[in-house]
C-alpha cells in the first residue's frame, strides 16, 4: 500500500547535496595561451632590437605555437603531481608528449639538423617505457 499525504503531517525537506569539489584553476587553459602570446611577443621584440647580438637569430617563429599543447600537457602533469604528491601512471603520456613537443619546438627555432638530433626521440621513447614499467 502506498503512503498517502495528509496535510497535518510535516513535509521534510531533503538535505541539500554537497557542492562538488572543483579544483582551483587559473582560468582553465586561457592562461597558457596568454603566456604563449607574451613569450612570442618577447622573443620577436628581443630579436627585432638585436638585444642578444646581431648573430643571434631564431628561425621559424611559428614553431612557438607548438608550445601551447606542450605546456598544456606539462601543466596537466603538474596538476596530477600536486593532487597525488607524486607522478602517476596517468601523467606518463602527457609528460612524454609534452617533452616531445618541446624538443620539436627547439629543433625548429634553433634550426637544428634533424639528421643529428633524431636520437632524442629514442631517448624520450625510452623514458616513456621506463615510466610505464615504473608505474605498474
Amino acid at each position: 500500500m502506498s503512503e498517502i499525504y495528509t496535510p497535518n503531517e510535516p513535509v521534510s525537506k531533503p538535505e541539500p547535496l554537497p557542492e562538488p569539489h572543483r579544483p582551483e584553476r587559473w582560468g582553465g587553459s586561457a592562461w597558457i595561451a596568454g603566456v604563449i602570446l607574451i613569450v612570442v611577443g618577447l622573443v620577436v621584440l628581443v630579436q627585432n632590437l638585436n638585444l642578444l647580438g646581431p648573430n643571434f637569430r631564431l628561425n621559424n617563429l611559428w614553431a612557438l605555437f607548438i608550445l601551447i599543447p606542450a605546456l598544456g600537457s606539462l601543466f596537466q602533469v603538474w596538476r596530477d603531481f600536486q593532487e597525488n604528491g607524486r607522478l602517476t601512471y596517468r601523467s606518463r603520456g602527457p609528460l612524454v608528449g609534452g617533452l616531445v613537443l618541446l624538443f620539436v619546438t627547439a629543433v625548429f627555432l634553433l634550426n637544428l639538423d634533424w639528421g643529428k638530433v633524431w636520437p632524442v626521440f629514442l631517448i624520450l621513447a625510452g623514458l616513456g617505457a621506463l615510466l610505464g614499467a615504473f608505474f605498474r
